[in-house]
């Protein structure tokens, strides 16, 4: 099995900035990691168990996850997100594909 490490996904990121103070006073650490979509499905009465179905993701949030993950990115980059044109995607993931395999 191949999994992926120190991503968003697998690893937990904490915001440096008041962490000592919220670990002495036995508080959540702010993070940035996917935790929160984790406690969002739980809370939407969903833990991956067969039979479930999993709850729909409103724009809002689905803008809540996005923009954390951009957040993380450039933390850890220290560069600045550039969103791509998502005008055509299937053209773009088309484009990509052919310049992979014409390497």
């Amino acid at each position: 099995m191949i999994d992926e490490i120190h991503t968003p996904d697998s690893s937990r990121y904490f915001y440096r900035d008041g962490y000592a103070d919220r670990f002495l006073k036995g508080e959540n650490q702010k993070q940035l990691s996917k935790e929160f979509v984790r406690e969002w499905l739980m809370e939407n009465g969903f833990q991956g168990q067969d039979g479930q179905q999993i709850p729909e993701m409103n724009d809002d949030f689905v803008n809540q996850v996005s923009e954390r993950y951009i957040e993380l990115y450039e933390s850890i980059t220290g560069d600045k997100f550039q969103k791509a044109d998502i005008s055509n995607v299937d053209a773009r993931i088309e484009k990509n594909v052919l310049e992979f395999l014409n390497k």
